[in-house]
């Protein structure tokens, strides 16, 4: 059994204990991390090693960053979309695990639908589609898992009235990640739990968890050649909890 972790982290430095624990208390094999906000040269990983993971990472001054801690030492690790656009925000990293490769991707959140940001947003996702497209078939043994900032269909937000054509649920967004998927690529979570509404992301304010006003955003991305591995995916809403959580919860794939 394979245990893949998504979560984002909203700041590693922040949150380095809750990391800690979090390796302590599910054993995960892979975890793909989101929103470092720290460069590299800040990167926790003495801590990470003590823990008994390698770590490879992508970071950037106060924003963005992405990472992949693993028990096994990661190969052939690409930082980057590598497609020539001059592009600083470090929001894509993988890397071979065996067989499996494992990507950790934070999609842009667009600000608001029709912004320049939402534009990019839509730009980033097609680098993406054609970074997967150029490097992967799917018959590979593929996870492609991170915060995608898209809640993929109407049962995915607490209330499809309010969001419905709102930033991270229009039309295009939506589109997008179906062109993603397209190429061979399984929501697991959706696959595992057909009819179950269960989110990843509440806002901070307004008491959003607490009232469970939420989005199901933190997705891990299974490709076609390992669907009869697919087991298990969950939600651990306990992390959400407590002092200082992220405003994400942790998302967990077992395969077989």
């Amino acid at each position: 059994m394979q245990k893949i972790i998504t979560w984002n982290v909203n700041s590693i430095g922040q949150r380095l204990a809750r990391l800690l624990a979090l390796l302590d208390r599910w054993a995960p094999d892979v975890v793909c991390l989101q929103e470092l906000k720290c460069i590299d040269e800040n990167f926790p990983l003495a801590a990470i090693e003590a823990a008994g993971y390698h770590a490879v990472f992508h970071g950037q001054k106060a924003f963005n960053g992405v990472a992949l801690l693993s028990r096994e030492l990661p190969l052939e690790a690409i930082k980057g979309l590598n497609d020539n656009v001059d592009d600083p925000q470090a929001r894509f990293i993988s890397a071979r695990f065996g067989e499996l490769t494992v990507a950790s991707v934070y999609v842009p959140n667009g600000q608001t639908v029709g912004s320049e940001k939402y534009f990019y947003k839509l730009n980033w996702l097609e680098r993406l589609r054609q970074h997967l497209a150029a490097h992967y078939n799917p018959e590979d043994s593929v996870i492609v898992a991170g915060d995608f900032n898209i809640a993929p269909a109407p049962m995915d937000t607490h209330d499809p009235a309010v969001w419905e054509g709102q930033i991270l649920c229009s039309e295009r967004e939506r589109a997008a990640l179906a062109a993603t998927l397209d190429l061979g690529f399984i929501d697991s979570f959706r696959d595992l739990n057909p009819g179950v509404t269960q989110f990843t992301w509440w806002d901070y304010r307004m008491l959003g968890f607490q009232k469970n006003l939420g989005l199901r955003i933190d997705l891990l991305l299974a490709s076609a050649g390992i669907k009869t591995r697919l087991r298990r995916c969950y939600v651990d809403r306990d992390e959400r909890k407590g002092e200082k959580p992220s405003d994400h919860a942790p998302v967990i794939l077992e395969l077989a």
